[in-house]
């Protein structure tokens, strides 16, 4: 685990598959970019969503410009873009930035 922003880590190429890939809970990756703007419009909404859901759902992030491989590993061409990810596998997309109630709803089917 590199760091965490109020319960949304950071992750990278290096512990992708450990961090997200074999969680027991299921993961949404945020594929986010420093100079974007959307993305940081969604940091607090992800990390109230983080705190609110801590037992159901772990959230990280991982910077597309440093980390290519994980990139382009899952086809992401736009920023912010969010994998859900349970058992290993991606099972859900959601591309842009939304609020926070909308995000929920979006969640729904995926949370145990």
């Amino acid at each position: 685990m590199t760091t965490s922003t109020r319960g949304v880590t950071e992750v990278t190429d290096a512990d992708f598959a450990a961090e997200v890939l074999g969680s027991e809970l299921p993961v949404l990756v945020k594929f986010t970019a420093q100079w974007c703007g959307p993305c940081r419009q969604l940091k607090p909404v992800l990390a109230a969503i983080a705190a609110e859901e801590a037992g159901r759902l772990r959230i990280v992030e991982i910077d597309v410009d440093r980390n290519p491989e994980t990139t382009m590993r899952y086809g992401v061409l736009a920023t912010p873009t969010m994998l859900v990810f349970r058992s290993g596998e991606p099972v859900k997309s959601i591309v842009g930035a939304r609020p926070k109630r909308r995000l929920l709803e979006d969640l729904e089917d995926v949370l145990p």
